[in-house]
C-alpha cells in the first residue's frame, strides 16, 4: 500500500532553516569546543564584541542628531546633551563604552600573550587583534574632536602635529588629515568620516576575519587543563553574559554619575587653551613627550612608539622560543607598568600645577556659561558668537591681557592667576563702584595702600591731605563720611545695590549735598553736578558710561587730563575695540547678561 503524503505543514523555523541553514550556523556558533572547560579568562573577546555592537547602535542614533560642521557641531552636541530626551544618557553611554573598550582590549591582549595564543598557527589572528587595537584607539582619537569644543579642538591639534613629525610624508599626511594648513570645517568633516564610516568599516571586516581565524584554529587552552572539554554553550556563554553585564553596570554607573559625557565651551581657534588634555588612556604619551623637548620630540612621538609597535607585531616570531615567550610577557608587563607610571606622573604634575588648575577652573566656568547662554537660544552665527560677545567670559581675558600689568582683580590677573604682590602699581578693581570699595577709598589710612592708590603718581596729590582734614573720626564726621560713601557709590548705579540705594535715599541726599559743597566738600576740587570745575568729575562716577569713557581716554579733561598716570587711552589709541571696552567694564562692574535658563530635557 502506497505511503500517504503527510498533511502536516512544516514549522516556520523549519521552513526558514530549509532555505537558510540557520540552525547549522547557530549550532556551529554555540557548540564550539572549549578545551579544559569554560573559564573566566576567555570572556574578553565576547565583551569586546558586545560593546562594539553597543557603540555602533549608539553611534547611529547620535548620528541622527549630529551636524558635522564647524558652525553646527557644538550646537548639535549641546542639543543632544541638554535638550534631546535621553540624549545625555545616549551620549554618555557612547563615551564611556569607548573608554571601557580600551581597557578590555588591553586585558584581552595580555590574556592572549600570557596564554601564548599568538603562536603558530595563530599568528594571523594575533596580528588582526593588534590592528584592531590600533583602530579602536584611532576611533577614540577621531571621536574626541567631534563635539568641537575647546578641549577636543586643541588636543586634536597636538595629535595632528605629531603626525606631521613623521619623516618624509609627515607634512603631506598632516595636510591631508587636517584638510589644509589650518584646523577648521574640513578637519571636522574628515575626522567624522573616519570616525563614523571608514574606521568602523575596517573594524567590522577585521572582527569577521578575527572570528573566522579564531574558529578555524580554536582556543589556546591554559595549561594545565582544569577539567574535561565543554561546549561554548551554556557554561562559557553564561560567563560571557555575566562579564558583559558587569562591565555594562560599571559603565552605567559613570554615565549616571557624570550625567552623560563632558562638553566644553565651543572651540575658539583664536583663544589659546592651556587646559587641553587627552583622554586618560593617552596621558602616558602626553607625559612621555615631556622627556623629549625641542628637536628630540620626534624620538618620543614617532621613533620609540614605532619600535614598541614593531616588537608587539614581532611577538609571534619571538615567542617560538621559551625565552622569547618570557620576553614577550615581560615586555608587555613593563609597557603597561610604564604607561601607568607616566599617567600617574601626568596627573600628579597637573594637580600641583597652579596655572593648569586655574585654566581648568576657567574651562569649567566657560563650559557652564556656554550652556547657560545656549539655553536662551543660539544665533544663526553659532554659539561661539555668544561666547565672544559675553562680558562674563571675555571680560577677564581682556583684563588679563591689557590691565593686569598694573591692576589686579581680587589679587589676581582676572583669570585667577596669582601675581607677585610687588608687581601691582594701581588699584585692585574688585568691587569697583561698590560701597565697600568707596569706603576704603575715602579713608586716609587705606587710600595709599596697594588696594587703591598705592604705587601710583596720585599718592602725591591733594586727596590724602583733604581726607585727613575733612574725614576725621568725630561722630558727626563719621556720619558725614558714611553719607558721602553712599552718595558716591550711588553714582555707579550698580543693579546689585539698587535696592540699598533706594532704602538709603535720605542719607544719599545728605551725602550729595556735602559733595556739592565747594568750600569743604568734594566740589572744592571736583566737578559734580552743576558745581565745581576740576577733574575728575564725579557725575556718574563708576557708572557704565563713566567707565567706558574713562577707559577710552583717561587723559580727557573730564578725567585726569595731563595728570593721568600711565593709563593708556585704549579707545583713542585703537588698542581695544569699543565692544571690548564695554565687555571689560561690564565684567568689572559684575553686570552681564543673565539669560533665563531653559529647562533641559533629561
Amino acid at each position: 500500500m502506497a505511503e500517504q503524503p503527510s498533511n502536516e505543514r512544516p514549522s516556520i523555523g523549519s521552513w526558514i532553516d530549509s532555505r537558510t541553514g540557520y540552525k547549522g550556523l547557530l549550532h556551529e556558533a554555540l557548540f564550539e569546543n572549549v578545551p579544559g572547560g569554560a573559564r573566566w579568562r576567555y570572556v574578553w573577546g565576547s565583551t569586546l564584541t558586545f560593546f562594539f555592537v553597543v557603540q555602533v547602535i549608539t553611534g547611529v542614533f547620535l548620528w541622527m542628531s549630529y551636524s558635522p560642521s564647524s558652525q553646527t557641531a557644538w550646537e548639535s552636541v549641546y542639543y543632544i546633551q541638554h535638550q534631546m530626551l535621553g540624549g545625555w544618557f545616549l551620549r554618555g553611554l557612547h563615551h564611556f563604552v569607548a573608554q571601557a573598550m580600551t581597557v578590555l582590549l588591553v586585558l584581552h591582549l595580555m590574556q592572549v600573550i600570557i596564554d601564548g595564543a599568538y603562536k603558530a598557527p595563530r599568528e594571523m589572528n594575533y596580528w588582526f587583534g593588534v590592528v584592531l587595537l590600533i583602530l579602536v584607539l584611532a576611533l577614540s582619537l577621531t571621536g574626541y574632536l567631534l563635539p568641537w569644543d575647546q578641549n577636543g579642538y586643541w588636543s586634536t591639534a597636538v595629535s595632528t602635529n605629531i603626525v606631521g613629525m613623521s619623516p618624509g610624508i609627515g607634512q603631506s599626511l598632516q595636510t591631508v588629515v587636517v584638510g589644509g594648513v589650518t584646523y577648521g570645517h574640513l578637519t571636522l568633516t574628515r575626522f567624522f568620516a573616519l570616525h563614523a564610516g571608514i574606521i568602523p568599516g575596517l573594524i567590522i571586516v577585521l572582527i569577521v576575519g578575527h572570528v573566522y581565524l579564531f574558529r578555524k584554529h580554536g582556543l589556546t587552552p591554559k595549561q594545565p587543563l582544569k577539567g574535561p572539554d565543554q561546549g561554548f554553550w551554556p557554561e562559557q556563554v553564561l560567563r560571557d553574559a555575566v562579564a558583559c553585564l558587569a562591565v555594562l553596570a560599571v559603565v552605567l554607573f559613570f554615565v549616571v554619575r557624570e550625567q552623560g559625557a563632558p562638553l566644553g565651551a565651543p572651540a575658539d581657534p583664536a583663544e589659546q587653551f592651556s587646559a587641553a588634555r587627552p583622554e586618560w588612556y593617552f596621558l602616558f604619551l602626553f607625559q612621555f613627550l615631556k622627556y623629549f623637548p625641542g628637536k628630540t620630540e620626534i624620538i618620543g612621538a614617532i621613533v620609540l612608539p614605532t619600535v614598541g609597535l614593531v616588537v608587539l607585531m614581532a611577538m609571534p616570531v619571538l615567542g617560538r622560543w621559551k625565552l622569547g615567550h618570557r620576553f614577550n610577557v615581560g615586555f608587555m608587563g613593563a609597557m603597561l607598568a610604564g604607561a601607568a607610571l607616566l599617567s600617574w606622573q601626568s596627573i600628579a604634575a597637573d594637580r600641583n600645577d597652579a596655572e593648569y588648575q586655574v585654566a581648568k577652573a576657567v574651562s569649567k566656568r566657560d563650559a557652564a556659561r556656554a550652556v547657560e547662554l545656549a539655553n536662551a537660544g543660539v544665533p544663526i552665527t553659532g554659539a561661539l558668537t555668544l561666547m565672544r560677545n559675553d562680558p562674563y567670559t571675555q571680560g577677564p581675558r581682556i583684563f588679563s591681557r591689557n590691565c593686569a600689568s598694573c591692576h589686579r582683580y581680587d589679587g589676581h590677573d582676572g583669570m585667577g592667576n596669582a601675581l607677585p604682590k610687588d608687581s601691582i602699581s594701581a588699584s585692585d578693581l574688585k568691587g569697583y563702584g561698590s560701597r565697600e570699595w568707596a569706603q576704603g577709598f575715602l579713608n586716609a589710612d587705606t587710600i595709599l595702600t596697594m588696594r587703591y592708590w598705592g604705587g601710583t603718581a596720585h599718592t602725591e596729590g591733594d586727596m590724602t591731605g583733604w581726607l585727613g582734614d575733612h574725614m576725621p573720626d568725630t561722630p558727626e564726621e563719621q556720619a558725614t563720611r558714611r553719607n558721602v560713601v553712599l552718595a558716591l557709590s550711588s553714582q555707579a548705579a550698580l543693579s546689585r545695590q539698587a535696592a540699598m540705594d533706594k532704602k538709603d535715599s535720605a542719607q544719599i541726599a545728605m551725602g550729595i549735598a556735602f559733595m556739592r559743597d565747594t568750600k569743604n566738600g568734594c566740589a572744592e576740587c571736583h566737578k559734580f553736578q552743576d558745581v565745581g570745575t576740576d577733574s575728575p568729575e564725579l557725575d556718574g562716577w563708576a557708572s557704565r558710561e563713566w567707565m567706558v569713557a574713562f577707559v577710552n581716554d583717561p587723559s580727557h579733561p573730564r578725567f585726569f587730563g595731563r595728570d593721568n598716570d600711565r593709563m593708556p587711552s585704549y579707545g583713542t589709541e585703537k588698542s581695544l575695540s569699543q565692544r571690548e571696552i564695554e565687555m571689560v567694564v561690564d565684567w568689572i562692574r559684575q553686570e552681564w547678561y543673565t539669560p533665563k535658563t531653559a529647562v533641559a530635557r533629561k
